[in-house]
């Protein structure tokens, strides 16, 4: 085909046909450049569907990463739920004594002896570039606050472990109930909400303590009282977190499907 263009040219340039030889140049350059054009369009939409490709790919990794960040956030409020509860009841049995019986008080203090922490899957596209393979806007403006957003649940979740751990804990241990209080908490499965097959059932019993219990004196006593108003108080404001970001999880995951919707 080369050789054709040229021979024409060459004929042309002999017979001393100028004007016609320039027409002829101009419109095989015009040749030439429409099929630059063309193979750049080519490429163009190869690399568009490519992509397009690894955005599919992108989206439906975080669909199921944030649907098990939903399903983990959920089991944390509700086992937040569960020990709010149990403290009110206790705060009821403190205020109305003549309704106390230490198996269910021993019970509810049991509920309170977990610590629910939120660790979700952390995707930080920005940092590795990834998330320039997404269209949607507000979807990337609210990937890029997710690690910012987790921080404000878990610093409220950091505090109830510390008043659990430095406080709550050895304080049942002076009063000689940490012995009954951890069996109740095997015998009711309690861990079983922390593994990762929750199917899993225990034969693992402690014993109540043979130490005589002075419940009167721990129902009189302001420091446990304050441990179960803290209890409820500290997860209450925590779960309020995790309704806010269990709100923007949900938000995530309607845009994740508009736009897989898309593809």
């Amino acid at each position: 085909m080369i050789r054709f263009f040229r021979r024409i040219r060459q004929k042309l340039f002999t017979q001393n046909k100028f004007s016609k030889y320039l027409f002829y140049a101009l419109g095989e350059i015009i040749l030439v450049v429409i099929g630059i054009l063309i193979a750049l369009q080519i490429n163009n939409w190869n690399e568009f569907n490519k992509d397009r490709e690894q955005e599919k790919e992108l989206l439906t990794q975080l669909q199921s990463e944030f649907e098990s960040n939903l399903k983990q956030l959920d089991e944390k409020i509700s086992m937040r739920n569960t020990m709010i509860r149990a403290s009110f009841k206790i705060l009821d049995i403190i205020d109305h004594p003549e309704k106390l019986k230490p198996d269910s008080l021993l019970l509810y203090i049991s509920r309170n002896q977990t610590t629910p922490t939120f660790d979700p899957i952390r995707n930080d596209l920005s940092s590795s570039g990834r998330i320039q393979f997404l269209r949607n806007a507000e979807l990337k403006r609210k990937l890029s606050l997710w690690t910012s957003e987790i921080v404000q649940v878990t610093e409220e979740e950091e505090v109830w472990v510390e008043v659990r751990s430095s406080g709550y804990s050895p304080y049942l241990v002076r009063r000689g109930l940490s012995r009954s209080v951890t069996d109740l908490f095997w015998k009711n499965n309690t861990l079983s909400s922390f593994q990762l097959d929750r199917e899993s059932q225990y034969d693992f019993n402690l014993g109540s303590s043979k130490a005589r219990i002075d419940f009167s004196a721990v129902l009189n006593d302001v420091e446990f009282e304050a441990y179960a108003a803290q209890c409820a108080s500290l997860n209450e404001l925590t779960n309020s977190q995790s309704i806010s970001l269990r709100k923007r999880i949900v938000e995530i995951l309607e845009l994740i499907q508009k736009e897989l919707n898309r593809l």
